[in-house]
């Protein structure tokens, strides 16, 4: 999986990565992400009563105190949870949040997959929030509001989610810089609106006093 540098780096977990076959020409990934390895806990909290109860039957057992029906049932409840903590791990290894410097893709699934994806030029804001349990071990939900047919996309489970509101960020920041240095504002375009965003950019030090005034003086010439 492609996330060894950046700011999100220990969000980094092993698992099944996005296909590099899918990238476009020139794209780059960011980030790779897995859930929070708090995706486990209910089911690795079931597996482990089941286990507790196992023992105590087991123990139960050997005076005699108990008949074979609740022996099949700790048994049964072992079973289970075990089946539902490795139904979530390929969960887990099949779930992935992708971000990279075109746009954001949010892929799942076992056997039939799904998806969606967000083009990072569509991206109006990007929020995060976390109780203080999950400040405490890392994990969040994220939500992007964008501004295409969905509108609003909200993710759990997501590792340092305001390290992920900030790579998201920056990459928005490089996107635009990126397109604005490749392609002035043709004619007929809105002047006001791109004069905003590239004041918007020199603000968040995306653009140079001097980028920004070249950039002006483009815009204004055309």
């Amino acid at each position: 999986m492609a996330f060894p540098t950046g700011p999100v780096a220990a969000a980094y977990a092993a698992g099944m990565p996005f296909p590099k076959r899918l990238l476009n020409q020139g794209e780059t990934i960011a980030a790779d992400l897995h859930p929070h390895w708090l995706f486990f806990f209910g089911p690795a909290l079931a597996f482990l009563g089941s286990v507790v109860l196992g023992a105590v039957v087991l123990v139960a057992a050997a005076g005699g105190g108990l008949g074979t029906f609740t022996k099949w049932l700790a048994l049964a409840a072992l079973v289970l949870s075990a089946g539902w903590v490795l139904g979530r791990y390929l969960k887990w290894m099949t779930t992935n949040l992708t971000i990279t410097s075109d746009r954001i893709v949010y892929r799942y699934g076992v056997i039939a997959k799904q998806g969606m994806e967000i083009p990072i030029e569509r991206v109006n804001n990007v929020s995060f929030r976390q109780s203080v349990l999950e400040r405490m071990f890392g994990n969040g939900d994220l939500t992007i509001e964008s501004g295409g047919e969905d509108g609003q996309q909200h993710f759990s489970h997501v590792r340092t989610p305001e390290k992920v509101q900030a790579l998201i960020h920056s990459q928005m920041d490089t996107n635009e810089a990126r397109h604005y240095n490749a392609a002035p504002a043709a004619g007929g375009a809105d002047v006001a609106s791109q004069l905003e965003k590239l004041e918007a950019l020199m603000e968040r030090g995306s653009l140079t006093r001097a980028e920004f005034d070249a950039q002006k003086a483009k815009l204004l010439g055309s």
